[in-house]
Parts: structure tokens; sequence; C-alpha cells
């Protein structure tokens, strides 16, 4: 009898041992997969990410681009972002006017045309495609210590086409209005004009070539009044209000603030037509990263 008990619990045990090393079999077979399925994971990622790393590095060559200076903020946030994403890809940029840009892309002498305009119909005539990738306030600015703070859209008209020549009659003090513009062949002067309607009209005081010019000269001029992309105001100059609306990135996205333009980028044909590179910039810029560069200096992304 005890030979009988002693035979089962021996039975007993030896069933016991043999489920535990299934068990500790299973899971080590368990960790075994879990660890490969964790490498190749792994290598599948850093395959991927060398696979993203290649693409950008396959990327070589040069950019070229000219046109507004009113631009040059935005063109060159985006050149040097896109260059450290493409190490051996070199962005030439020279800011000359938007009609000296369009003229160019034209002529096919560069790669891009930089247009703080619309495009006028005789240059889409010409192939020239209207790339709109940012959206710009045109801000008028004064002297600091000037005391008007608000025209309304006809007193601003007045300024510029001579009828209004003081300061007392807008509210200001006895001053002479020194009028401050841009010149011919400036986006930013076209797009000022053709929106209030005085093409050939204005009666300049000053017409200078770029907008750091302008910021300058009415910062350092009592009496000075010009216009600015919004951008590039800050607090040497005295930014006015128009017809009460402020000249904020909100206001233009109303619609209530009456002075906005495009910031275009024209090619000669559509981007598809364009060269690897430069279908590659285009990318960029519709990227999240590059929408983040174009709202990082300021400017309004387009609908």
């Amino acid at each position: 009898m005890r030979k009988k008990i002693f035979a089962a619990v021996m039975a007993g045990m030896m069933l016991l041992s043999l489920a535990a090393c299934g068990n500790e079999k299973e899971e080590t077979t368990k960790a075994a997969d879990t660890t490969k399925t964790s490498e190749t994971t792994s290598e599948e990622k850093t395959t991927t990410e060398k696979e993203t790393t290649k693409a950008a590095s396959d990327l070589s060559g040069s950019i070229s681009l000219s046109g507004s200076t009113s631009m040059e903020k935005l063109v060159t946030a985006l050149g040097e972002a896109f260059m450290d994403e493409n190490k051996n890809v070199t962005v030439n940029s020279e800011f000359v006017g938007s009609g000296a840009g369009i003229e160019a892309v034209t002529a096919g002498t560069v790669d891009i045309g930089n247009s703080s305009r619309a495009l006028k119909d005789e240059e889409k005539a010409n192939g020239v495609l209207e790339n709109i990738v940012a959206i710009d306030g045109i801000a008028m600015v004064v002297d600091p210590e000037n005391a008007v703070t608000d025209l309304t859209k006809e007193q601003l008209i007045q300024v510029y086409d001579g009828t209004v020549t003081n300061w007392k009659d807008l509210g200001g003090s006895d001053m002479p209005i020194i009028v401050i513009g841009r010149e011919a062949g400036s986006g930013t002067r076209g797009a000022f004009e053709e929106i209030l309607k005085l093409e050939d009209k204005c009666q300049y005081a000053s017409e200078l070539d770029n907008t750091g010019a302008v910021m300058a000269r009415v910062a350092a001029t009592p009496g000075a009044i010009g216009y600015v992309s919004l951008d590039v105001v800050d607090d040497t100059v005295k930014a006015v209000s128009l017809d009460g609306v402020e000249p904020t990135e909100e206001n233009i996205k109303a619609g209530s603030y009456i002075l906005s333009r495009p910031f275009v980028m024209a090619t000669k044909g559509e981007i598809s037509e364009q060269s690897e590179l430069v279908q590659a910039w285009f990318a960029y810029i519709n990227s999240d990263a590059g929408k983040e560069v174009i709202q990082s200096v300021g400017l309004i992304l387009p609908d």
C-alpha cells in the first residue's frame, strides 16, 4: 500500500515538473519572439530613416530666385531652412524688384521670379504662372512722434495724390506731409497704387529702391509717411490704422483691412514642368515645416 501511494505521489510530481518546463519553454519562446519583433521594428525604423535621409541628400544643385525686395525676409528664411534639410543644395536669391523678377523668369534666366503683387495679364500671357505662397499686409507708417493714428481711405488717397499736404488737415500738427514711396517696378508700390487706384497719380517727395530704405527715411523724417510690408514694421516707426482698422493678421484674414497683397513665386510654366529641385522647393513650402517658416516671419498662409 505504501509503495502504491509513493508511486502515485512521484507520478504527480513528474507531471507538475513537465508542466512547469512547458510553461518556461513557452515563455522563453514568447520572449524570443518579442525580442525578434522589436529588433525587426527597430531595423525597419532605421531603414526608413536612412531612406528619408538618402532622399534628402539625393537633391543637389542650385535654385535661382530674383525679384521683390519686400519678400527678402521670407525668401531668406525659406532658403536657409531648405538648405538645412538638403546639404547639397544652394539657394541663390537677388532682390531687385518684382518687375525685374518677372522679367527674369520670363526670359528663363532664373528658376523663380518673386513678385509682391498679383501678376498682370500680359505677364501671364507670356507663360508665367502665378504661385501664391503667402499673403502680406501693407502697413502705412509715420514717424513715431506723429500724433495722427488713423486715416480714412479717402484721406490716404488725398495724401498721396497731393490734395492734402499738411498734417493739421488730418488732425495732426501744423507740419508738411513728406510722401515717401517705392521706385517704379516695385511690387509694393504696384499693389499700393492699384488697390487705391492711384496709378500715375502719386506725388512722391522721395522714391526709394527698397523696403529698408523706406523704413529708415520715415523713422528719421518728421512728417513723413510711407508704405511697407507688414512683417517688417518695428518700433522705429508707427503704423496707422485705416478706417479704424489696425494692420494685423487677424484683420487681413477677415478682409477688414484694405491694404493686402499676395506674395508670388512665379515659374515659367506649371510647377510639375520644373526641375526636380524646383519641385522639391515648392513641396517644402507647402509642407508643415515650410508653413511654419512663412508664419514665423509674420506672413499669412494662403487659402
